[in-house]
């Protein structure tokens, strides 16, 4: 079963260039969809990613990266 990956272009707490490759390398062969994904409040404050349906969050890009990794499949 393949995983819906997106994180929005605008988040102030991510840097795309690194969290894609380090996205793709934890699902390999899932393509990470970026746009914006109207969470504009939570996004505001903290870092996330959609994955599989959920939003995911925490402080650091590090932190959301760790989480992540639980909804993986």
């Amino acid at each position: 079963m393949a995983n819906d990956i997106r994180v929005c272009e605008k988040c102030n707490h991510i840097r795309l260039k690194s969290i894609v490759p380090k996205l793709e390398k934890m699902a390999p062969g899932t393509e990470v969809k970026i746009g914006c994904k109207s969470y504009c409040g939570p996004c505001a404050k903290r870092a996330f990613v959609f994955i599989n349906g959920r939003y995911i969050s925490a402080p650091t890009e590090e932190e959301v990266l760790t989480k992540v990794s639980k909804f993986i499949k």
